[in-house]
């Protein structure tokens, strides 16, 4: 009985599967002769399929080859030319990996010399705060300087002598000759020197002229700004009856009755016995208690 040999043309098993893969996961389609072929989805369902489909097929070709009917097994031209793609490919994915390398490599790079720059700027804008503040400071200082020109050109125009005591002396022998001259230069001792004793005075001083012109409430102003922080002069005390008799003429008992309390804590005792008698009749007058 002679043998019967099948020769067959068919594509090695594992390198059809391996290609079919291939040929899923990279999304690509094996062009026909005619018309395209949509391309496969590959899941766990389709590959278990294709698993016993290939034993099936080897088990076969087995049983083929036992019988005396051998199988030869020749590369497919379709599947070389995948496999060329195949390779291809994956030749490109090993260049792409390399050109990801350097990129990341370059990124590295970049953020070092980021961060080195952004210490820099850090840096600069340190200085520039610097000089900022120097800048103000200066112009701070400049503007401080102009003022303390200007006041000291007006204060030169109000300051005959440029020296309180003596002003204040100037304006008291004025008003002797020159009453309303007189005036007008206590008033500039009163402003040019407000903080000083000199310019208290000037101001007590104003009061008592305008006291005489019959303005209690305008005199009452005068003496109070006069004592404020109740100064040690020897007026002080004369000036603080002034005041009390001031408010109690102008219907201010309760304040008269104050002024006397402090002319009596900070004063009487140097007062002379003219003094305290006009304080004992104010504080009656005044009904304190």
């Amino acid at each position: 009985m002679k043998t019967r040999k099948s020769l067959l043309r068919v594509p090695s098993l594992r390198v059809l599967a391996l290609a079919a893969v291939a040929t899923g996961v990279i999304g690509g389609t094996v062009v026909a002769q005619t018309q395209p072929l949509p391309a496969i989805q590959w899941d766990v369902r389709r590959l278990d399929n294709l698993d016993r489909n290939v034993r099936r097929l080897e088990r076969a070709i087995t049983q083929r080859n036992n019988q005396g009917e051998p199988v030869l097994v020749e590369s497919d031209p379709e599947l070389i030319a995948l496999q060329g793609r195949v390779a291809l490919m994956e030749q490109r994915l090993r260049d792409m990996e390399l050109t990801v390398r350097r990129v990341n490599g370059d990124l590295e790079r970049l953020t070092f010399q980021l961060d080195e720059s952004g210490g820099d700027n850090a840096a600069l804008r340190t200085r520039l705060s610097d000089a900022e503040e120097r800048i103000a400071t200066l112009e701070a200082a400049k503007e401080a300087a102009e003022t303390a020109a200007r006041e000291a050109a007006e204060f030169a125009t109000r300051s005959p002598t440029g020296d309180a005591v003596t002003d204040l002396a100037a304006a008291r022998a004025l008003l002797t000759s020159d009453p309303a001259r007189g005036r007008a230069a206590l008033d500039l001792v009163a402003s040019t020197w407000a903080d000083t004793p000199s310019g208290r005075e000037a101001m007590w001083r104003i009061g008592d002229i305008i006291r005489a012109a019959g303005d209690q409430a305008g005199a009452v102003q005068q003496y109070a700004q006069a004592l404020q922080g109740w100064p040690t002069e020897g007026w002080a005390g004369e000036v603080t009856l002034k005041l009390a008799r001031g408010l109690e003429a102008t219907n201010r008992d309760a304040q008269a009755c104050a002024a006397l309390g402090e002319y009596q804590r900070r004063y009487a005792a140097s007062s002379t016995p003219a003094l305290r008698e006009i304080a004992a009749r104010t504080r009656t007058q005044a009904n304190c208690r």
